[in-house]
């Protein structure tokens, strides 16, 4: 699986041992470099989604596990949704919606 699930509500005995204080969050450091809060739109392909086009496979992978859009900005793009959330949202938004966009309509520009 590309997305890490890591909610709190699945606590285990390892996970209190790594991370004894409650509401601590894991940070990933497998971030990709460049991302913005707000993917560049356009109608056809951009230089910034075959960038991330991994990027937005991890998006794809979450949604599908329902994580919350929140889920998303932390582990994905590395957005703390507590500090920022409006941010978080509006970049894990931005993202979802073009990663949807890529899997109907963006793929025929790299396959057609």
């Amino acid at each position: 699986m590309i997305f890490p699930s890591v909610r709190v509500a699945c606590r285990s005995e390892i996970f209190d041992q790594l991370f004894p204080e409650p509401g601590i969050v894991m940070k990933y450091t497998d971030v990709e470099p460049g991302l913005q809060d707000e993917v560049p739109w356009s109608d056809s392909l951009t230089a910034y989604d075959k960038e991330h086009f991994k990027t937005y496979a991890r998006f794809l992978d979450a949604s599908a596990d329902e994580a919350s859009y929140e889920e998303m900005a932390q582990v994905i793009l590395g957005i703390d949704p507590a500090e920022e959330p409006v941010r978080a949202r509006k970049a894990a938004r931005s993202h979802l919606d073009r990663a949807n966009w890529m899997m109907t309509t963006g793929y025929k520009e790299l396959f057609g």
